[in-house]
């Protein structure tokens, strides 16, 4: 997925509140057995339009949540690279 420039708005957005929050970010266990259902069944069977909607959903906020994580991690490192 290339990420758009709205995304990247986003991303940068939600890096920049609290980089060392966003990269300690986990989901729920709730959330993770949720997906994992879904991806499990789209796997034997094709998914009603409902639960394949909320998969895409969660594949979507799950890259965003990768994007924002590396751009953490930069702004997190350039900030050491400063103080050195």
């Amino acid at each position: 997925m290339i990420a758009t420039t709205a995304m990247e708005e986003i991303v940068n957005f939600i890096a920049n509140q609290n980089p060392a929050q966003v990269l300690e970010f986990k989901a729920s266990a709730s959330t993770k057995k949720r997906v994992f259902k879904l991806i499990n069944k789209s796997k034997t069977k094709q998914l009603p339009k409902k639960e394949q909607a909320e998969l895409d959903s969660y594949l979507v906020l799950e890259h965003l949540m990768r994007l924002a994580k590396i751009r953490a991690y930069q702004i997190l490192t350039l900030k050491l690279k400063k103080i050195e």
